[in-house]
């Protein structure tokens, strides 16, 4: 007997072992979803046409069928951009998404950056491959004292907020900028709106980027912004590589205008073999990776399940988005 607050979930194709594994564990342990593996397009767009809610990608061909889709769970932390097109953006549909569980992952990556930076491990890497051992005087200052070091977290969600609590314990005061917190978390001294970012760049020794792609951060990290920052300070970006415009980076890096960056995220990706960021010094970059870590396929499985309880019990979802601004 099917309960009368059941409702039917599709898994939107492609499919993948994971996708089909997460499918069995929730017709398993959820009953109220009904829940269907769609294996190819024609099968997604048969599907689709009835169910109450998604899981996946949706493009207005699929969305126009949809006549009763009232929840769809993202299958990203921070879609692409294209994930929200106009009719999505449109449509009642609520969309949910994958925030908050890199949290602990990229707050590590974050502070193994500003670690290699206060240690002076992006100049001995450099001499270590070159087999160079040469030590800085101790009145060279290229050792950073974490309690007199201030960094600003430019986006303090769930990842800026671990990595604030992190910075905290090490001793760095940290400011913060946020489009949408109106308290501080723990470990951040200051918390401001987003329009504040320019007044604050220039008191901080670590700038991190921690912002999703949106309309409103894409490019928003330009020469300007580097021109107001200290020109010892160091510029990290783990969020979206779409924020932030590489040739103005290069450019000031090689002006002088900042002591040096990290990334994780890039504009394009791979980040092409003849780009300049490969062997600038100072400069410290690692494979859009800063997530990786265990548990994650459990962490999505969690927020698609509590989802599909609460969607059944007409309780709030997790991790709604506003789909105009992407996140």
């Amino acid at each position: 007997m099917v309960s009368s607050n059941s409702f039917k979930f599709v898994m939107l194709p492609p499919q993948t072992d994971t996708t089909r594994a997460w499918a069995a564990r929730l017709a398993a342990t959820v009953p109220e979803a009904r829940v269907v593996v769609a294996e190819d397009a024609d099968t997604a767009a048969r599907e689709i046409a009835d169910a109450e809610a998604a899981f996946g990608q949706l493009d207005r061909e699929l969305l126009s069928k949809a006549r009763n889709l009232r929840w769809l769970q993202a299958p990203f932390a921070a879609p692409p951009a294209g994930y929200y097109f106009s009719e999505l953006i449109g449509h009642p549909v609520t969309v949910t998404n994958f925030r908050e569980i890199y949290n602990d992952h990229i707050g590590a990556h974050i502070l193994a950056f500003v670690l290699a930076f206060a240690r002076g491990l992006h100049m001995y890497i450099p001499q270590q491959l070159r087999r160079e051992w040469k030590k800085s005087p101790l009145e060279a200052g290229d050792v950073l004292h974490l309690p007199e070091t201030t960094a600003l977290i430019v986006g303090v969600g769930g990842i800026g907020a671990e990595a604030a609590r992190l910075l905290a314990a090490f001793g760095v005061t940290v400011l913060a900028t946020d489009a949408r917190r109106t308290s501080a978390p723990e470990g951040v001294s200051e918390l401001h709106p987003a329009t504040a970012l320019d007044e604050l760049l220039p008191r901080a020794d670590f700038v991190i980027l921690t912002v999703p792609h949106t309309p409103a951060t894409e490019g928003f990290f330009n020469r300007a912004r580097f021109q107001r920052m200290k020109k010892t300070a160091f510029f990290i970006n783990i969020g979206r590589g779409m924020t932030t415009k590489l040739d103005d980076l290069v450019a000031a890096l090689h002006a002088g205008e900042i002591g040096g960056a990290a990334l994780d995220v890039y504009e394009q990706e791979p980040l092409p073999a003849e780009h300049p960021l490969w062997t600038m010094p100072n400069v410290l970059l690692t494979p859009h990776m800063a997530g990786h870590g265990p548990y994650l396929d459990d962490r999505r499985l969690e927020i698609i399940a509590d989802n599909c309880r609460a969607f059944a019990a007409g309780s709030p979802l997790r991790n709604p988005v506003d789909k105009a601004s992407w996140f």
